[in-house]
């Protein structure tokens, strides 16, 4: 059996039962300490001419790889989505919070109402149709898979394109997430406006520039 087909196997079962089409949702910086929380949601086309081969978790393909895949799922999917939760809102509503209402908005811009909804990780209440939450659903179901690419590609070019807005603190490379470089060149020129305040180590770095 195929990466694509293993998959996929959870959406097929679904749509046998009657609750076709799948939507897949997932999110993408959630333990970033700068830039926006990005949520989205895809429901696939099973036509086998619109079939895409070796979708899985976005953490597990090379930049390269998930442009690619991002290019046919948006071209091939029946209708995808993404929203992006802005770093003042996620510190106003918390991670948690923020998450599930990017999962929510994402989910319901979708061209197509789903039959059933799965998410990674946790399920979204709210909803106007069945769902679930489903440990690592972005390595077992075609959907998610394809919703985490399409939110961390969206995602990684936000982050690129503000490394000329906001110049020093190396996002192209870390994408806002905390590694020791990020957090040294935080700690430097203190925050921008794309820093998380609500975050430990944004706050303490806050306090080290104040005059």
């Amino acid at each position: 059996m195929s990466g694509a087909a293993l998959v996929s196997r959870y959406e097929t079962a679904l749509c046998a039962a009657g609750l076709g089409p799948v939507a897949g949702a997932d999110e993408a910086g959630r333990g970033a300490c700068a830039g926006p929380l990005v949520a989205a949601a895809v429901v696939l086309d099973d036509r086998p001419e619109c079939r895409i081969e070796g979708l899985r978790d976005s953490k597990l393909l090379r930049p390269a790889a998930r442009e690619r895949l991002y290019g046919q799922i948006t071209e091939k999917a029946v209708s995808w989505a993404a929203v992006s939760v802005e770093p003042r809102e996620c510190d106003r509503l918390g991670m948690q919070e923020a998450d599930l209402q990017g999962l929510r908005r994402a989910l319901c811009r979708l061209g197509t109402v789903p039959g059933f909804v799965i998410t990674d990780g946790f399920g979204v209440e709210g909803l106007t149709v069945p769902a679930l939450g489903m440990w690592k659903a972005d390595q077992v179901c075609a959907a998610v898979a394809a919703a985490s690419i399409i939110a961390k590609v969206t995602r990684d070019r936000v982050m690129v394109a503000a490394d000329s807005d906001f110049p020093g603190y190396g996002f192209a490379i870390h994408k806002g997430y905390p590694t020791a470089e990020h957090q040294r060149r935080l700690e430097t020129l203190g925050p921008c406006a794309l820093h998380r305040r609500s975050y430990a180590n944004v706050r303490r770095a806050a306090r080290l520039v104040e005059p």
